[in-house]
């Protein structure tokens, strides 16, 4: 079970939501989110209602401003808990995903059980086009060293970027989701 409460002002000032569960529509019980609060478990916001636009990764702790979270701008629209992932060092291969430099899964192809902090650098392309997650919950990052807009990935096939929520194939790092409860 999770907790998450939305602020409209900074600092846990202003009106406020208390969420349990996923909301695919959160317009109707704030304006703007300018702070929010996780009481419990990790959480996944999106932008838009209906879990679209950007992504924003959040985990217990208090968030006083959308800086704080890596946010673009005070608009939250939809959230659903993440998964609770627990990993143990003895289970090898409880995160399996193979990224691709074409749609469709064509390309070269590489395979990833660990974080990547610079895709360039052990892929050779600055761009992912498909990825098939196997095993474990994922979140691309635009940028290298784990920065700019997240993109969090369920176990699934994404035959092209636009199915993962971008706008562009460039992605320059990614990790695994790994929560102990």
């Amino acid at each position: 079970m999770g907790k998450i409460i939305f602020y409209e002002d900074k600092n846990f000032q202003g009106r406020s939501y208390e969420c349990s569960s996923e909301c695919s529509d959160l317009t109707s019980y704030f304006r703007r989110c300018n702070s929010i609060r996780v009481e419990s478990g990790n959480w996944i916001l999106y932008e838009q209602p209906s879990y679209r636009g950007h992504q924003y990764f959040l985990h217990r702790g208090e968030y006083p401003d959308f800086q704080q979270w890596m946010g673009y701008n005070d608009s939250i629209r939809s959230c659903r808990l993440s998964p609770q992932v627990i990993r143990y060092d003895e289970h090898q291969g409880s995160f399996r995903i193979r990224i691709y430099e074409k749609e469709d899964f064509r390309g070269q192809m590489m395979e990833f059980t660990e974080d990547c902090t610079n895709v360039y650098e052990r892929f050779r392309y600055n761009d992912i086009h498909s990825a098939h997650v196997h095993e474990g919950f994922w979140m691309f990052y635009e940028e290298p060293n784990y920065r700019g807009r997240q993109y969090y990935l369920r176990p699934g096939e994404y035959k092209r970027y636009s199915e993962w929520g971008a706008s562009s194939p460039r992605i320059g790092s990614f990790r695994c989701l790994r929560h102990s409860f």
